[in-house]
């Protein structure tokens, strides 16, 4: 099983931007977990970040036929990329949609995902242990529906 971890703009920032918000984990120390995880699961694990939405649609689109599945923090993008939505439908691979940050005690704008209508599962709150929750929930779907 191999899957992807996609990380939006900003998050290449986290340990150093708005830490008693985000905490103070780096991305390269969430990475490093959930590769750690990852191998535990058994699964195979690629992480990617960008600043740039092109480049999640285009990496979202190299997914296609060479990933099972996708983890994915949009941060920013979460709330106004239709064209992150898109590539992922048209890959159709099943995706966890995760935030660090409980965007639902955050402001109104972030209340809406245009992502969480179709990921299997949405987890929020928790911190780098999102992406924890969301690799173990996105790997049990898969078990399940093989």
């Amino acid at each position: 099983m191999r899957l992807l971890v996609l990380h939006g703009p900003n998050l290449n920032l986290l340990g150093q931007r708005e830490p008693g918000l985000y905490g103070s984990s780096n991305l390269e120390a969430i990475d490093g977990a959930l590769r750690q995880q990852a191998a535990g699961l058994g699964v195979e694990l690629a992480c990617f970040q960008s600043n740039h939405e092109g480049a999640l649609v285009d990496r979202i689109q190299q997914a296609a036929g060479t990933c099972d599945g996708i983890v994915i923090n949009a941060a920013a993008y979460t709330h106004t990329s239709v064209a992150i939505r898109d590539a992922l439908l048209a890959v159709a691979l099943p995706f966890v949609e995760v935030h660090l940050s409980n965007t639902h005690a955050r402001e109104r704008f972030r209340h809406r995902s245009l992502l969480a209508d179709r990921a299997l599962g949405v987890i929020c709150g928790f911190g780098p242990t999102s992406y924890g929750l969301g690799l173990e929930g996105l790997v049990a779907h898969l078990r399940a529906a093989a």
